[in-house]
């Protein structure tokens, strides 16, 4: 019953509403570093919450299929617009080392990503979901068709992995946060795993 009245009230909510509750924390954030707002080292806060929030909107992407499997709750007509925002995150966070923490210093950013072990994983991953946000829309499905369309954004999950890595490797130690997102990530691509076993040997 619980679930029911939930998702009766979630079909009420336009999906275009994630969108522009997505724009508004980096603006907030921008605000902020020109008002002095995000202390010594304004550029590498927000580039680092960036971050923070793409990993976040990764792992809640992930966790609308069992959140439904075991409780009922279907957030699965948000899944799209949850994706979208984290590569939206992504590309932020890319653009900000790229455009203000190195400014443009292609050389630099050249040797960072072919030799440091953390930016050659983390720019893998944004490699990675770069196709799946091309892709995330109603036109790419039909052309690729469903299974096709399936098979390419199964590239969410080494992507979530390597954006894990990444900030577990960035932090340059082993705080408790990064191994936290890392650990979550797994198990739910454990539990994916665990049930895809459970239907082919059904």
């Amino acid at each position: 019953m619980f679930a029911q009245r939930v998702n009766g009230a979630l079909r009420q909510v336009p999906t275009w509403l994630l969108y522009v509750a997505g724009v508004l924390p980096p603006l907030w954030l921008i605000w902020l570093g020109f008002n002095g707002g995000l202390g010594a080292d304004p550029v590498k806060s927000l580039e680092r919450q960036m971050g923070l929030w793409a990993l976040q909107l990764i792992v809640a992407g992930l966790c609308v299929t069992p959140l439904r499997r075991l409780t009922g709750v279907n957030l699965i007509r948000f899944r799209r617009q949850i994706g979208l925002m984290a590569f939206f995150y992504v590309a932020i966070h890319l653009a900000v080392w790229v455009v203000l923490d190195l400014q443009l210093r292609w050389g630099e950013i050249g040797d960072a990503i072919t030799k440091r072990p953390y930016i050659i994983v983390g720019f893998a991953a944004f490699l990675m979901m770069l196709p799946l946000a091309v892709t995330s829309n109603n036109a790419s499905i039909r052309q690729l068709g469903a299974a096709g369309w399936q098979r390419l954004h199964w590239l969410t999950y080494p992507a979530a992995v390597l954006g894990a890595v990444h900030f577990l490797w960035l932090v340059k130690a082993w705080p408790v946060e990064p191994l936290l997102y890392l650990i979550a990530i797994l198990a739910l691509l454990g539990i994916r795993a665990v049930r895809s076993l459970h239907q082919r040997l059904a």
